[in-house]
């Protein structure tokens, strides 16, 4: 049974999250899933991947999150001709001190859009993997922290190839979740060609502060998950690998996969599906939690072969497969 205390952070936490959904509402129009996943991997404390066209408002949903959470925004534009010290800073020499001072560069910052992320080369993805992966940069011989919360949400254009560079694994590996961002309904895009480009002036209040973050946090670790449900998620992480020996249906699927889910995924699936109880005023995991975050958490981390290209099989496809033969507890 839930505590008195749970029950009332619980339903603070709820009252937040609400006032939250309706002030993104104020200026961007439809995009729910959208809205409701970046809150849910900013609670969970990951980094989020946008995919979709532009003109869907990504840039628009996180510009408006940073405002009504109070935290320092910074953007980049990522190009091909990008240097790692674009993104993390480097060292100025001072001719009247004859010492190098340190010039931070936009990535110390509180949430960071990384946009356009698949067109930098290499070298200023790996310096982005490590702010990502250890919450630090090094900047000549020395490491130094970021702030906290940090959260990146870089978007990356679906459609146009030309110039760009596969995201390394171990960089989509960070990332918690992989939102596709659709195209709106007509009743929607009605809306939002009645706002004529105006929604960033829209006034939105403050409302997602650090310290309510804090508290959504704590709230999470206070979630309990049995471990029945622990299983299924390994079960379900399990079930993307191709060497997995699993009773699920696998002769369907495996040869669809060259490499699948690692077990960061397993901690992420547990992670989102407490969020998910916690949108739901719950102070308990349920299996329709876990599979709710499925695709978001799992759709970047299962890589697919040239069989399912040709099939037109998509990671979507695989998981919901998964989802659907695996037994639910």
């Amino acid at each position: 049974m839930e505590s008195t205390i749970l029950k009332t952070d619980l339903e603070d936490c709820s009252k937040y999250i609400q006032a939250c959904k309706a002030e993104v509402a104020k200026r961007v129009i439809g995009q729910t899933d959208v809205i409701d996943g970046i809150l849910t991997a900013f609670i969970a404390g990951g980094h989020v991947l946008l995919e979709g066209v532009p003109g869907l408002a990504k840039t628009l949903a996180v510009r408006t999150f940073a405002e009504l959470s109070g935290l320092e925004f910074r953007r980049i534009q990522f190009t091909p001709d990008l240097l790692p010290a674009d993104v993390t800073g480097t060292l100025i020499y001072e001719h009247n001190t004859g010492k190098f001072l340190i010039h931070k560069g936009p990535v110390f910052s509180n949430v960071l859009l990384a946009d356009e992320i698949n067109r930098a080369p290499a070298k200023v993805q790996s310096a982005l993997l490590e702010a990502m992966a250890e919450q630090q940069v090094t900047i000549g011989e020395a490491s130094y922290k970021l702030s906290e919360p940090f959260f990146v949400l870089a978007t990356q254009n679906p459609i146009e190839q030309e110039g760009t560079y596969n995201l390394p694994e171990a960089e989509l590996d960070r990332f918690l979740m992989k939102i596709i961002v659709p195209y709106p309904t007509p009743e929607e895009e009605v809306k939002i060609v009645r706002t004529d480009g105006a929604a960033l002036t829209i006034p939105v209040r403050k409302i997602f502060s650090p310290a309510v973050l804090q508290k959504c946090r704590e709230i999470i670790q206070a979630i309990t998950i049995d471990d029945k449900l622990v299983n299924y998620i390994v079960s379900i992480v399990n079930a993307t690998r191709p060497s997995a020996e699993t009773h699920v249906g696998r002769n369907d699927i495996s040869h669809y996969i060259s490499f699948g889910a690692s077990p960061r995924a397993g901690i992420a699936l547990q992670r989102c599906a407490k969020v998910a109880a916690l949108f739901a005023g719950r102070s308990f995991v349920l299996p329709e939690d876990i599979q709710s975050v499925c695709k978001p958490v799992l759709r970047h981390r299962i890589v697919l072969n040239y069989e399912a290209s040709a099939d037109s099989v998509t990671a979507d496809d695989l998981i919901a497969k998964i989802i659907q033969f695996m037994p639910v507890p």
